[in-house]
C-alpha cells in the first residue's frame, strides 16, 4: 500500500501492539480516499490544520481510539471510534455533516503479525483484504469526497481545414481567404478577350484590341516584320509590335475574298 511504509516508519516507535499497527492502515486507508487527520478526541479545533500523519496522542487509549477527520474538499467531518473487543477492532465511523454511521469489524490476527511490529514488510498480510473491507464497509455507505473541480479555461476548438472567417450558415465564398486568383482562361476562349488589359504584367494574351494574329486561331504564317508584299517594306512593323492587319491575309485563304464579294443589293443606285 503506497504510502504506509513511511507513516509506519513515523509512527513505528509508538507502535506497541497489533491493533497500533491496523490502526495506521485504516488511517492510511481513509487518507487515500480523500480524508485527511486533524486530532485525536471526539471534538475537533478550529485552528486544527489537516494532516496525513496520525495526530498526537493518537494512541493513548489503546482499547479506544477516537480520531477526528476532514474531507480534503471539506463537506464532510468525520468522527471514528475503534473499539477493541476481544481480538477483534469495530470501526465506528459517523459523519458529523449528513449523521450517516458506518461501521465494519475486523479480526485483528487476519491482517497482522504480532511478532513483526517493527518490521513493515511482515507486520501486514492479507493487505488487499483489508482494503476491501475498509472500502465496502466505510467509504462506499458515506460517500466519498470528492476534491473541488479546479476550472481551467478550454482551449477553443478550431478546425484547420477552415477559414479563420468561416461561417457554416453563410453562403461559401467563390474564392477562399488566402488562395491565389486562378489563372485566366485559354486565350482560344472568346471571354478572354481583355485580360490582357486587366493584367498587363501577367504575360497573357487577349486585350481590348482584337488582334487577329494573336488570337489562338490557327492563321497563315505571316511575319508582319518582314514585310507584307505589295502593302508594308520589311522592317514598317517592329518584331514582336502588336499589327492590325488592313487586308486579307496571306494569298492561301480558303472561301472567297470578302473584298470581291458584291454588296447586297449593289444594283440599287440608291444604297
Amino acid at each position: 500500500m503506497a504510502g504506509l511504509e513511511p507513516l509506519f516508519a513515523w509512527a513505528g516507535a509508538a507502535v506497541s501492539r497489533p491493533q497500533d499497527a491496523l490502526l495506521c492502515a485504516v488511517h492510511w486507508e481513509l487518507v487515500r480516499h480523500g480524508y485527511r487527520g486533524l486530532r485525536a478526541g471526539e471534538q475537533p479545533d478550529p485552528g486544527d490544520r489537516k494532516t496525513e500523519l496520525l495526530p498526537a496522542g493518537w494512541n493513548t487509549n489503546k482499547e479506544v481510539y477516537t480520531l477526528c477527520y476532514r474531507s480534503l474538499d471539506d463537506t464532510r467531518e468525520l468522527l471514528l471510534k475503534a473499539i477493541m473487543v476481544e481480538d477483534s477492532m469495530i470501526l465506528n465511523v459517523m459523519d458529523r455533516c449528513s449523521q450517516k454511521v458506518a461501521d465494519v469489524t475486523l479480526a485483528v490476527a487476519d491482517y497482522i503479525n504480532p511478532e513483526h511490529l517493527d518490521n513493515f514488510h511482515k507486520v501486514y498480510k492479507n493487505i488487499e483484504e483489508l482494503r476491501t473491507r475498509i472500502a465496502s464497509g466505510i467509504i462506499a455507505p458515506l460517500g466519498a469526497p470528492t476534491e473541488k473541480a479546479r476550472k481551467e479555461p478550454e482551449a477553443e476548438k478550431k478546425d484547420p481545414d477552415l477559414p479563420r472567417d468561416h461561417d457554416p450558415l453563410r453562403i461559401p465564398p467563390r474564392q477562399p481567404a488566402g488562395t491565389r486568383a486562378p489563372s485566366w482562361p485559354s486565350p482560344v476562349s472568346p471571354f478572354a478577350v481583355g485580360g490582357e488589359d486587366l493584367d498587363p504584367f501577367g504575360g497573357r494574351s487577349g486585350g481590348m484590341i482584337v488582334d487577329p494574329l494573336r488570337s489562338g486561331f490557327p492563321q497563315p504564317g505571316i511575319d508582319p516584320s518582314s514585310g507584307i508584299p505589295g502593302r508594308l517594306p520589311p522592317g514598317a512593323v517592329p518584331p514582336g509590335a502588336r499589327f492590325d492587319p488592313f487586308g486579307p491575309l496571306g494569298a492561301g485563304r480558303s472561301g472567297p475574298d470578302p473584298d470581291h464579294l458584291p454588296p447586297p443589293g449593289y444594283d440599287n443606285m440608291f444604297m
